[in-house]
């Protein structure tokens, strides 16, 4: 029976999965979404790794992580496990992994040892600090690279003190720019025939996610405060309280002031000196968006946000995840996907494809599932894969 694909998009390559927790398995599932022959190898039940899958297999986290996969177990403490591995290699296009540098050089499956193999390879590999350098065999944790990577002290409301941002933006980011990478030396493959070593961390990502705020220090020397809900630069933007709730308005520029002020009933706010070009609003910051505040609480949000639209100025609510999928936009743009034979909905990829999207085909395996297709594949008979299930490499 075929393994069904999420597209054909990417459905030309093998990817051997080595990863764990959050990081890694965030990079491979961007390539089985797209279609990828993707292998998750793990560990056999009996051996310990010493590194944690990251949460239940059953959990709504990993089920989320690894589907459109297929499984199958090896034991890459065991020479024989080890052996199997760099058979596969021989075949496959892509290795991904988030092992701390240590571990896989230990193990022998590093990519200078891999791409003797074949050169060809296109290695990943996601680390906490980088491959090397003083911190590269420090265990790596996502709000361990928030802090690190600036995000920790710019977010929060003034004088709050460090705050954690409410997804684990390191780890996400740094899978997908790790994705990136090996498609772009995917691409490259196909004009040099050679294989590269793709190679990003948590920190490094974090960093480059800082974006403007890294370019002010960068450019200008400035350090960002914390400014909670409020735009460090356009103003007013923020959090306002409505009758029933909070909304969101952003009002970037004068002519999206002009209009705010008209949708807030009070033209002449616009023309206050006080508030009168974007200098002047950032002076006096609080005392405008008091002022703000004592009109909007006036009204549903529901009212605002159809006002403020309406006039040009962008609005929106401030919604409980919840409410975020009862949303009429959130349900025609279809992110919340049913798995096929499946009872679960997830969610499904942020980009849409006219010709080869991406579906949910396949729920996440069940540990070592599909070990005996697999190595069948890679040309292992019934008795060869028998010896290695006596020897505990499989």
């Amino acid at each position: 029976m075929p393994t069904p694909r999420a597209s054909t998009a990417l459905s030309r390559f093998t990817v051997l999965d080595l990863t764990r927790v959050r990081s890694g398995p965030t990079c491979v599932r961007q390539l089985a979404d797209w279609g990828a022959n993707v292998i998750k190898i793990e560990m056999p039940p009996q051996i310990e790794m010493g590194e944690g899958p990251g949460g239940p297999r059953e959990s709504s986290d990993f089920q989320n992580l690894h589907r459109n996969k297929r499984s199958m177990t090896l034991n890459l403490k065991s020479p024989d496990g080890v052996a199997v591995l760099k058979k596969m290699v021989r075949k496959a296009d892509v290795v991904v992994e988030n092992f701390r540098p240590d571990v896989k050089r230990r193990l022998g499956i590093d990519y200078k040892d891999l791409r003797k193999i074949n050169p060809k390879i296109v290695y990943g590999s996601i680390s906490g600090f980088g491959q090397d350098g003083p911190y590269e065999n420090r265990p790596g944790f996502d709000q361990i690279a928030q802090g690190m990577g600036g995000l920790m002290s710019i977010t929060g409301l003034p004088g709050q003190g460090p705050v954690r941002v409410g997804i684990p933006v390191a780890d996400l980011t740094a899978g997908l720019l790790c994705a990136t990478g090996i498609l772009v030396a995917l691409l490259e493959r196909d004009k040099s025939g050679k294989g590269q070593y793709v190679d990003t961390s948590l920190l490094q990502a974090q960093i480059f996610m800082l974006d403007f705020q890294a370019s002010r220090y960068l450019v200008k020397g400035e350090v960002a405060p914390q400014a909670g809900n409020n735009h460090p630069t356009s103003i007013p933007t923020g959090v306002f309280k409505t009758a029933d709730g909070h909304i969101n308005i952003a009002a970037a520029g004068q002519k999206i002031w002009r209009r705010t002020c008209e949708a807030l009933g009070v033209p002449a706010l616009a023309t206050r000196p006080e508030y009168a070009d974007g200098a002047a609003r950032l002076k006096h910051r609080d005392q405008l968006n008091a002022e703000i505040e004592k009109i909007t609480v006036t009204r549903s949000s529901g009212e605002w946000v159809d006002r403020f639209n309406k006039i040009g100025v962008p609005c929106g609510p401030i919604y409980a995840i919840d409410e975020v999928f009862a949303d009429p936009q959130v349900k025609h743009i279809g992110i919340a996907q049913k798995v096929k034979n499946s009872p679960l909905t997830l969610v499904g990829q942020g980009v849409r494809l006219s010709r080869t999207p991406s579906k949910l085909v396949a729920p996440p395996p069940a540990l070592g599932q599909h070990t005996n297709q697999v190595l069948k594949e890679f040309g292992y008979s019934a008795k060869q894969i028998a010896a290695l299930r006596k020897a505990n490499a499989i």
